[in-house]
């Protein structure tokens, strides 16, 4: 895998995703499914963008007891995506356990942890989430910790994308949301980056979702993130 741009296609149905990507033609996009499409067309939607020739990215952050997430791990990597994510939150046991499903299965599926939601603040770790290190800091020590129990990569914001390959390694992939084309478009994301800045931040995938899909002209939006980040 190499740098590339993947658009969350957060429809709630499959005629809608499908249509969208009909825009591209030729294009075959690296596509983000989320749980509002999963649980809306369930695991056919990713057959049926699989047969598009799109690579797919299965966003549906597990957490829950080890033994619940490696059975659904299991299922997961029947479905044969290019990367699925759970929440490094989970701790170690929870992440091992997922990881050697997948690697058992034979799929070539990815497999990263989610360290901190791109909408959480430096307040809200400290105030809500009651964890007292720097958001930099818990980042960096929740992709440690992915990476000794075995995983691909993390999802962080691209603010913390250079540090993740400094205390792991620069082929630890770090997937990033949080992405604008303008940063004072935040919507509901607080860490957030230009694809142009997320690139020199060390971004190895950009997850862009409005600034692509509510454009007036999606492939152009594309086009352009494809530009700044990858070419």
């Amino acid at each position: 895998m190499g740098r590339d741009v993947i658009i969350a296609c957060d429809f709630s149905d499959a005629g809608t995703t499908l249509e969208f990507l009909s825009r591209f033609g030729e294009r075959k996009p690296f596509v983000k499914i989320g749980m509002e499409l999963y649980y809306s067309a369930g695991p056919d939607i990713v057959k049926k963008i699989k047969d598009l020739g799109c690579r797919i990215f299965l966003d549906l952050k597990l957490h829950d007891i080890p033994n619940t997430v490696k059975k659904t791990a299991a299922v997961l990597s029947r479905l044969d995506v290019d990367m699925t994510n759970l929440h490094a939150a989970g701790g170690s046991v929870m992440m091992s356990a997922a990881a050697e499903e997948i690697k058992s299965s034979g799929a070539k599926t990815k497999l990263i942890a989610v360290t901190q939601l791109t909408s959480t603040s430096e307040v809200a770790l400290r105030d809500e989430l009651l964890i007292s290190a720097s958001m930099e800091e818990t980042v960096a020590a929740y992709a440690r910790l992915a990476m000794k129990s075995g995983l691909d990569g993390v999802v962080c914001s691209p603010l913390e994308a250079g540090k993740v390959h400094a205390v792991c390694s620069p082929e630890f992939l770090t997937v990033t949301p949080g992405v604008r084309f303008d940063e004072e478009s935040r919507g509901d994301q607080t860490r957030i980056a230009t694809p142009a800045r997320a690139r020199e931040l060390g971004s190895d995938y950009i997850v862009v979702g409005r600034p692509i899909t509510a454009s007036p002209d999606p492939v152009a939006a594309y086009e352009r993130c494809m530009r700044e980040f990858v070419d």
